[in-house]
């Protein structure tokens, strides 16, 4: 089964992401690439949308609205993008209970990713499926 292209980024999201240092760039559209790719394969994730929040990439789940929002950005400290999720969902305390050998974490709201390093895919790509299916009754 061939899955569908990504979607090229928005006028929005391409201009955000413009603004950043090349290495920046390229790993935040791969992440956004790492999304779309979960959302297709995650049972139950809606339609992904995605747009501005707060000066950030957002991505939300719409038809059906199955997630909570997931955003990505580069972080303050220069040398990590960050995939922020809403800290009152709990999502980040979880995904540090299972994956807190493998990924590093800023509070409850934010897995930090080195732009120098490898991205742990498959680890990422569940936490990314637990947001996306935050709503849906298990």
């Amino acid at each position: 089964m061939k899955s569908a292209p990504i979607p090229p980024p928005s006028a929005e999201i391409a201009g955000l992401f413009a603004r950043y240092p090349e290495p920046i760039a390229a790993r935040l559209d791969a992440l956004r690439a790492l999304i779309y790719t979960t959302a297709r394969r995650t049972e139950g994730a809606g339609r992904i949308a995605e747009s501005l929040k707060w000066g950030q990439a957002s991505f939300a789940t719409v038809e059906p609205k199955s997630g909570s929002p997931v955003r990505l950005d580069a972080h303050k400290n220069g040398t990590d993008v960050a995939v922020y999720f809403v800290c009152t969902t709990g999502l980040v305390d979880g995904f540090r209970q299972r994956y807190g050998d493998v990924l590093r974490f800023e509070t409850n709201r934010a897995i930090l990713l080195a732009v120098d390093e490898p991205v742990p895919q498959a680890q990422l790509s569940h936490c990314l499926a637990l947001a996306m299916t935050y709503f849906v009754k298990r």
